[in-house]
């Protein structure tokens, strides 16, 4: 029987509070300001449209991320295996839950070892940033991505979240000179990614000068962890705190205009709040590279495999009309499309 560890138990509640409960932010995504100028003469055949993009060496069938959720318990071990198969048949990005769990206790592993199901997909390992001020140095980073013969490494930030965790890690002193390490070091490119309150221009200028290979914004209007905590809290007046911050964060297309005005050639993965494949194609439009989605994905895996495939076709689907309707017929035309911006 796998032993039941503390972060296994957090990981259990995780899954469970967003499966069951409404965590939903306060704050809008943002996306619904934007809308694209229909074309009603695209000139294009809708069959020729092509999502396909290039991302660290491997080629995806759509621009469409898996964002990270979960690994560490034997119910995280099966949605991760669902994921998997349905990422390697439409040829997507994946991101794996923190693999902490899995470094600490090694018998955790398994549960994040999708390779088998998914050879070809782009696929990235990830470890909370923080943990670098917490005794976690390059090797520790290089064993996550070896681990799972990851493609990149997702280092991601959550202070507020680790502000309303009892005992959560809150020293981020001097962290970013210890990410620019990992990026020195490591064999692979770094991502560095928010969980849900977004990372605005001024961050990503610093985190680009220390190495970073691409940002994944996590804006807010999606998941909120801060109602995560809220649903974990021990006490009323833990309850109370994680509340008070529903309305927190940047929403995620501020984040991503942010970040493509500061630093127009960086790697910007949205994510946080996206349900559509129209959010994916705005976000694109507005600067970003792909788009990942975590919720939608989180309920369809823990029904089935089939249930990913057909969230993933839907999607797909939904992007290649936006770009048939709009007159774009690839990426790179949708990167240049212009947005107009409801008054």
């Amino acid at each position: 029987m796998t032993k039941v560890t503390p972060i296994s138990q957090r990981k259990s509640d995780h899954i469970r509070i967003n499966l069951n409960e409404n965590v939903q932010s306060g704050i809008q995504t943002g996306f619904d300001r934007f809308r694209f100028d229909h074309q009603a003469l695209p000139e294009l055949n809708l069959d020729e449209v092509d999502l396909s993009v290039s991302l660290f060496g491997k080629t995806l069938l759509s621009p469409l991320l898996i964002s990270s959720m979960t690994g560490g318990t034997p119910e995280a071990a099966l949605i991760n295996q669902n994921l998997a198969i349905a990422a390697q048949e439409h040829r997507i990005a994946l991101g794996l839950g923190s693999q902490r769990v899995a470094l600490d206790h090694p018998e955790m592993a398994q549960t994040f070892r999708v390779r088998k199901w998914a050879p070809d997909i782009l696929l990235f390992a990830n470890l909370g940033a923080i943990q670098l001020n917490y005794g976690y140095q390059v090797e520790h980073c290089q064993k996550a991505v070896d681990m799972i013969e990851a493609d990149a490494l997702i280092l991601h930030l959550n202070p507020l979240q680790e502000a309303l965790q009892p005992d959560g890690d809150t020293n981020f002193v001097g962290l970013l000179e210890k990410i620019e390490q990992i990026c020195k070091f490591l064999s692979v490119p770094v991502i560095v990614k928010e969980v849900g309150w977004g990372i605005g221009g001024e961050t990503a200028k610093k985190l680009a000068q220390v190495g970073v290979n691409a940002i994944d914004v996590a804006g807010a209007g999606g998941t909120s962890w801060s109602q995560v905590e809220m649903h974990r809290a021990r006490t009323p007046g833990q309850a109370r705190l994680a509340a008070a911050f529903i309305d927190w964060g940047i929403p995620t297309a501020e984040c991503i205009s942010q970040i493509h005005t500061s630093l127009p050639h960086m790697k910007i993965f949205a994510s946080g709040g996206i349900r559509s494949g129209i959010d994916i194609a705005k976000s694109i439009a507005l600067g970003a590279s792909i788009g990942g989605i975590a919720n939608i994905f989180l309920k369809a895996a823990s029904l089935s495999t089939d249930h990913v495939i057909q969230e993933i076709s839907s999607i797909q689907q939904e992007i290649k009309v936006v770009m048939f309707a709009s007159g774009n017929k690839n990426i790179a035309d949708l990167q240049q499309s212009k947005l107009i911006e409801k008054t």
